[in-house]
């Protein structure tokens, strides 16, 4: 075979390649996998509960190491697990007509199966509104746009938050 074959061989098996369907979970540009596809569920429940204003659906989907650093450099307002659930009880019961939208970005795990202590990260886009009286105790409603990265562990049974709540 003369190398302008060998050429045109690799041309097509390159173009070829380069024309394979990536399969997406729908609604995300994030690859199909069943892992994915489990974590993404997990994070939906999650988005849900928030909406619901659910504190004791939220802190059974807490893993018991739940850590928040708050993204801040000063460790005064990081809090662990009792500390989730008092920001939830207190802040979350005061929020009526919740919109808690997600856009997955990405999902990175670190196990190719599901095992335990298999760690995922979900990077998020925020879109959400809330109705909380202010401080003259009228009806506000804010709009909060943010983006996050959730920290989860599979226990064997299902997802956990370790941090991002």
């Amino acid at each position: 075979m003369n190398r302008l074959s060998l050429l045109g061989i690799a041309l097509v098996a390159t173009v070829a390649g380069c024309g394979a369907k990536v399969k997406y979970i729908p609604g995300t540009k994030v690859p199909y996998s069943e892992s994915n596809e489990s974590v993404l569920k997990a994070v939906e429940d999650y988005r849900l509960a928030v909406e619901r204003g659910d504190a004791e659906a939220l802190m059974l989907m807490a893993h018991k190491q739940y850590w928040e650093d708050s993204g801040t450099p000063s460790g005064s307002d990081d809090y662990g697990y009792d500390g989730l659930r008092n920001v939830l009880e207190t802040r979350l019961s005061k929020a009526t007509d919740i919109r808690y939208t997600l856009r997955y970005v990405a999902v990175a795990q670190q196990c190719k199966a599901l095992q335990p202590q298999c760690r995922a990260t979900v990077d998020v886009l925020i879109d959400a509104s809330f109705t909380i009286s202010n401080v003259q105790g009228k009806p506000s409603r804010p709009d909060k746009r943010d983006q996050n990265q959730l920290l989860m562990e599979w226990d064997g049974k299902r997802w956990q938050f370790i941090s991002g709540m």
